[in-house]
């Protein structure tokens, strides 16, 4: 390849790694190794690529140096702040099948150094996340934590392992600088493959917890629909009751009798009302956990919907508003209803439980957050409203769409502090007393777009309003009208 009689111009996202791409060929400059050592890389590297299996890489680190240069080496690896440094693979006696604990005198060193005959290079993983002039902040000092954890690293540090290098003629100081960037390179490349290791852990745990959620979980809560049945065929038996206890006291029944029919009734109408209660919560978060817990977005890694035909308002909304209706009274939030949306409403094609989340999300967010305000007449009100519009080239030109918007009153936020909230883990600044992750409305974002929608907010005169648009079934897609009595 030429080189080029003008550099072109390079674009600011590609500027940090063409800075890094000269940075490494500057220190290639200083290395200037020779071809023998250069093919010594190219060898580990092409290796490495070659085989897949954790033991096969251990092999490979100590078979290069020993079949190329005839320099004897060993792998310790750091088992964790507690057990320490095991050797796992040496060029004597190929992988151990189990780790052993490092004898005396090799112990674990910050810096490369020279003991008995041995040259001892720390190995080191990368710089998981940037660090800060100042050091690292609370929540990346957690991210690094979490992230040493999962290689079992010693201590708090970067420190993988140790790489021990032998020669009888000793090492030139050539050597040694040549070896301590080897042992980099083992280390970046260890750095992966144990992530990788522990991600494949890990897939397989979710994968076995998937299949307990559903065989303990998902299956035994069926059987709670056959216990309600059962309760509520006892609250009925209390009406037999008290017409066996009038017909035993006859037509006059005592002052005793009449006190305990009419218990009864009181009692009987609690039970009812405490039952129909449980049976709306169970069927919220049944439709929550079989929607939620479905083995297909564990198997494939992101959500699975699984769509039907549904009036949302009577299928989606509804039931949610229900749901979060003692919320919205506890924190005295008055709800706005459409007045067209039950009588136009016609079916759309959505995942019921996925969207019900949606749902659940905002109207838990307007319990939270809906503020009261002074109106253009001058009343004070603090209220929630939602409804549906059809809108024009809503997700593309020429296509039409349904906006689904939930309003709230209180004060403005900018439109660009409005769209950001529905990334992960943003909060409003205004808002961070109250309890939250900043996860529902990235959850929202991600269902919606799942269906092949978009989210957005849009400040208005007297609140704000957060919606979400789905495409408009095609033309030949049975859109029949309900009626109103329907």
């Amino acid at each position: 390849m030429t080189e080029q009689s003008a550099t072109p111009s390079i674009p600011a996202d590609l500027e940090a790694v063409c800075q890094r791409i000269r940075e490494k060929a500057e220190s290639y400059e200083q290395y200037n190794f020779s071809q023998g050592r250069n093919d010594f890389l190219k060898a580990f590297f092409d290796l490495a690529q070659e085989y897949d299996s954790l033991d096969d890489f251990y092999r490979i680190c100590v078979s290069v140096p020993l079949a190329l240069v005839g320099v004897e080496s060993a792998l310790y690896l750091c088992q964790g702040p507690e057990r320490g440094l095991h050797l796992v693979c040496s060029s004597e006696r190929g992988v151990i099948a189990e780790p052993e604990p490092a004898r005396y005198p090799i112990q674990m060193h910050e810096s490369p150094c020279e003991i008995a005959g041995s040259y001892m290079i720390p190995i080191f993983s990368k710089h998981p996340f940037h660090q800060q002039e100042n050091g690292y902040g609370d929540q990346e000092q957690r991210q690094v934590k979490l992230w040493n954890d999962l290689r079992g690293l010693c201590g708090g540090g970067r420190t993988l392992g140790l790489y021990e290098v032998r020669r009888k003629e000793g090492l030139s100081d050539a050597d040694k600088f040549f070896f301590v960037k080897y042992a980099n390179r083992i280390g970046y490349n260890l750095d992966n493959r144990l992530i990788a290791r522990q991600n494949i852990d890990r897939l397989k745990f979710i994968n076995t917890l998937v299949i307990d959620i559903e065989h303990n979980i998902i299956v035994p809560n069926m059987y709670f629909k056959h216990l309600f049945n059962q309760l509520k065929k006892k609250i009925g038996m209390i009406d037999e009751l008290r017409r066996e206890i009038a017909e035993a006291y006859g037509q006059q029944p005592s002052v005793q009798c009449v006190q305990c029919s009419g218990k009864l009734q009181v009692l009987q109408d609690d039970l009812f009302t405490y039952y129909q209660e449980i049976v709306k919560h169970h069927a919220n978060m049944s439709l929550f956990i079989e929607s939620l817990f479905r083995r297909e977005h564990f198997e494939r890694g992101h959500l699975v919907l699984h769509p039907k035909r549904c009036f949302v308002e009577k299928e989606v909304i509804i039931p949610q508003l229900e749901h979060y209706a003692s919320r919205l009274r506890a924190a005295n939030v008055s709800v706005d209803r459409p007045q067209n949306m039950h009588e136009e409403e016609f079916p759309l094609l959505v995942d019921i439980g996925l969207l019900a989340q949606v749902y659940a999300n905002l109207f838990s967010n307007a319990a939270k957050y809906t503020k009261e305000i002074v109106d253009h007449s001058g009343v004070s009100r603090k209220a929630m409203a939602y409804g549906r519009e059809i809108v024009e080239n809503s997700l593309r030109a020429g296509q039409k769409g349904i906006k689904f918007n939930v309003f709230t009153t209180g004060p403005n936020m900018s439109e660009e502090q409005g769209h950001k909230l529905f990334l992960e883990g943003t909060r409003g600044d205004d808002i961070l007393d109250v309890p939250g992750t900043g996860h529902g409305l990235s959850f929202i974002r991600h269902v919606v777009e799942m269906h092949g929608g978009r989210v957005g907010y849009e400040p208005t005169p007297e609140g704000n309003n957060f919606y979400f648009i789905l495409p408009l079934p095609p033309l030949d897609y049975p859109l029949v009208p309900r009626s109103p009595a329907e």
